[in-house]
């Protein structure tokens, strides 16, 4: 094995010395809106517009495919470069592959080179911004290397080769190129790999999105009411006062538009001071019966007007409307599809997007499944929610006192107690939330009162728990719920496997016994057949400390093996799985993770990682990415808010890290530690975490934990042919073992990409 990778390494090196490897940076020319950036800036070049350019003349050896290697630090968030050539017809996106820029990360991928090539064009970013030319570097690849790459692609992340092994892609693009009827395979795979580098969420225009989704016919429609065994009445509660004519009746008009018939529209004018208001609220009842109004004599807000609007309605469920917003023509037949699929649900809720004064769509809002963490961190239920009626009555309706944030206290109070199978999530944009000079998504996080209001509506929640206190969050309309320490606190048994490497280990054990201040834990260096003197000298003198134990596993590596014998080992209540490169960043890090894992219902716990570029390196993990898995938001700035604020969110995700992973020891031995028959190196926490799912457990990922993950930003996962063989069997494993699940995870959404691990729109081009 040794032999062969030397024998690869002189071939890499004899290759980067020969012509078919060309640095395209090198002789790149600027061409259009390119300026240096100013003396201050970090990075050495400026993109004056949106479309900046390089050109060079084609001087690479031979035509073929070339594995493409792209550097371009950049200020701009979400940017990706794009490579164009020029085979005599000038230059189109026709023939052009795009790069995702990912910070502090190198983008590496295949480009098919055509007989002819004159020209090469290279767009460093997608917009004005400040940026590096680090590295266009293009290097030969032979047919059988570039196949086996492309092949795996495809398998891992392109839904059309699911459940495939590499060997069967060329059946299965011989089946697909046949039923286009043009048989050009070599084209169709072209295509199918391409797809698989769709451009990150700034580059997929949203509107785009939209006019590429099919909607639903007449004949559809027809055929869905038809099979509706169950038409609940649906009460839409529309609190009114002094809003924008135009879009009071937009918003009367999206209702009176729907589909499905069986609703009632039930508005209550809280004494508004323009009499034109009135005056259309009259009009539009008097032309349609299921209309009814109610005029208040005092102003009363939102609460008071809202329960008006529930006085006057009849229906099973109420649906929530602002006077300015509008839902889409079949919002209450996918509510009442909803209910008839799912009679159980008490709540159901869609995803939603803005819609500005001109009636352009935009800031789509695509939501998890029941997450009961973040509803408390923040109310991503909102728009469109829809409530059984008998218990918004029992749980005492709005609320007066919480304006600003009624309906997250509305909520609040809805769900506590209810089964998971009793609320329900519409993974669609039914509903448009209104934002224009006045309205309250123009305003949303910029009123205190309403953050404080919704500081008092999470607080109640715990009313009954003097012991547990909610603080605001980082962002508007964020809270942070702080749980108490056991007392006494439990002991928590930290392990820590390595093999050498003390200039990792070092740093991460004397962080963690320096830099914690949770009052009783040891450390168990799980030592996996050291050699180096230097290491052995290590852990030899901080065993002295009585916080630390170092056992020998004196097998070949096996990384759930070495867990699970850590375990047998451990003397705490609680389990952490550590790896040797994590250094902690907070000294109260482990005391808010053990805070989680203690409490009752909850399985795993995860930590927020950064790496030492301090970018995100996991902040939960989502489902499907890649093919099996990936991080959430990484590469994001450690400051950043991520998607909707969820980086700065505790909230409940399918699975975590191991790489700083707490988890009780009882939980732990539930479910049979790690898989370590199939899951050896990757994987093995995912697979933990959704056997603690399966048991009934909530996993949970908090970012008030935080430490740095030493973990190369550059390194390949998959860097040799055996690594690369034994991580496909092991994500073959997976795919076999987990299905469809890993295809849907519910603390993310479907309309998001299993490609990229941004939140970015998931293209709908196959």
């Amino acid at each position: 094995m040794r032999f062969r990778q030397l024998v690869r390494r002189l071939l890499i090196a004899a290759l980067n010395r020969s012509p078919l490897v060309r640095n395209v940076a090198a002789d790149l020319e600027p061409y259009a809106e390119l300026e240096l950036a100013p003396q201050s800036s970090p990075y050495h070049l400026l993109a004056v517009g949106e479309d900046p350019q390089f050109v060079a003349d084609n001087g690479l050896a031979v035509n073929g495919w070339y594995m493409v290697e792209v550097a371009v630090p950049t200020s701009a968030a979400g940017a990706w470069a794009q490579i164009y050539l020029d085979v005599g017809q000038g230059f189109s996106d026709g023939l052009s592959y795009v790069f995702p820029l990912k910070k502090g990360r190198m983008t590496k991928r295949l480009i098919r080179v055509p007989a002819g090539t004159r020209q090469i064009r290279f767009d460093p970013i997608n917009c004005a911004g400040e940026f590096s030319l680090e590295r266009v570097r293009f290097a030969w690849a032979p047919w059988r290397f570039a196949r086996t790459r492309i092949y795996q692609r495809l398998v891992n992340l392109h839904p059309v080769y699911k459940n495939l092994s590499p060997d069967q892609v060329p059946g299965r693009l011989m089946e697909l190129a046949a039923g286009t009827g043009s048989g050009d395979i070599d084209r169709l795979l072209e295509k199918h790999y391409e797809q698989t580098y769709a451009k990150t969420a700034a580059g997929i225009d949203y509107n785009d999105w939209l006019s590429a989704r099919e909607l639903i016919s007449v004949s559809e429609r027809r055929e869905i009411i038809a099979g509706l065994t169950c038409q609940p009445l649906i009460s839409v509660l529309m609190p009114v006062f002094n809003p924008r004519v135009e879009f009071l009746r937009k918003a009367i008009d999206s209702v009176i538009r729907q589909s499905y018939q069986n609703w009632e529209l039930c508005i209550a004018n809280d004494a508004s001071t323009d009499p034109e208001v009135a005056r259309v609220l009259d009009e539009c009842a008097a032309l349609d019966t299921r209309v009814r109004v109610v005029h208040r004599s005092e102003n009363g807000h939102i609460s008071a007007t809202s329960n008006s609007a529930l006085e006057i309605a009849e229906g099973e469920f109420i649906a929530l409307l602002d006077h300015d917003d509008e839902i889409v023509p079949d919002a209450l037949l996918r509510v009442a599809e909803a209910l008839n699929a799912n009679p159980a649900a008490l709540l159901l809720y869609s995803d939603e997007d803005k819609i500005d004064e001109f009636g352009q769509r935009f800031d789509p809002h695509f939501k998890p499944d029941w997450n009961p963490e973040l509803l408390l961190g923040q109310n991503y239920i909102s728009h469109l929610g829809v409530y059984q009626a008998e218990r918004v009555r029992e749980v005492g309706a709005f609320r007066e006192g919480f304006e600003g944030s009624q309906d997250h206290d509305l909520v609040l109070r809805f769900t506590k107690g209810l089964a998971d199978e009793q609320i329900f999530h519409i993974p669609e944009v039914l509903y448009h939330w209104r934002s224009a000079e006045g309205s309250t998504a123009m305003d949303s996080g910029q009123k205190s009162y309403s953050t404080q209001a919704g500081l008092r509506a999470v607080a109640d929640v715990f009313s009954d728990d003097a012991a547990v206190t909610v603080d605001v969050g980082p962002v508007p309309n964020t809270y942070r719920v702080r749980y108490p320490l056991p007392d006494p606190a439990p002991k928590v048994s930290l392990l820590v496997p390595t093999r050498d490497g003390v200039e990792i280990l070092k740093p991460c054990v004397d962080a963690m016994l320096e830099r914690t201040d949770y009052p009783n834990f040891e450390v168990l260096i799980l030592d996996n057949q050291s050699i180096c003197s230097e290491t052995l000298r290590y852990m030899n003198s901080v065993a002295v400390d009585p916080r630390v134990r170092v056992l020998r596993w004196n097998f070949p590596f096996n990384y759930s093996s070495i867990n699970n014998f850590g375990a047998l080992h451990a003397s705490g209540d609680l389990i952490g799985l550590i790896n040797n490169d994590i250094e902690p960043i907070n000294s109260d890090w482990l005391c808010e993770m053990v805070r989680h894992a203690c409490r009752p219902g909850i399985g795993c716990v995860g930590a927020k990682l950064y790496y030492p570029n301090d970018t995100i390196q996991h902040a939960g993990v989502i489902l499907g990415v890649g093919g099996v898995a990936g991080h959430a938001h990484k590469y994001f700035d450690r400051y950043a808010d991520g998607y909707f604020s969820r980086l700065h969110l505790v909230q409940n995700m399918s699975a975590v890290t191991a790489a700083c992973l707490l988890v009780r020891k009882s939980v732990y031995v539930e479910v049979g530690g790690l898989d370590e028959k199939n899951l050896a190196v990757a994987f093995n926490d995912v697979d933990l975490c959704l056997r603690v799912r399966d048991a009934g457990y909530r996993n949970l990922w908090t970012p008030y934990a935080e430490a740095y993950h030493h973990e190369s930003v550059s390194r390949g996962a998959d860097d040799t042919p055996e690594k690369r063989k034994r991580h496909n069997k092991e994500a073959s494993y997976m795919k076999a073992r987990w299905g469809d699940a890993l295809l849907s995870d519910p603390a993310y959404n479907p309309n998001l990409t299993l490609i990229h691990e941004d939140f970015s729109l998931r293209p709908l081009e196959i």
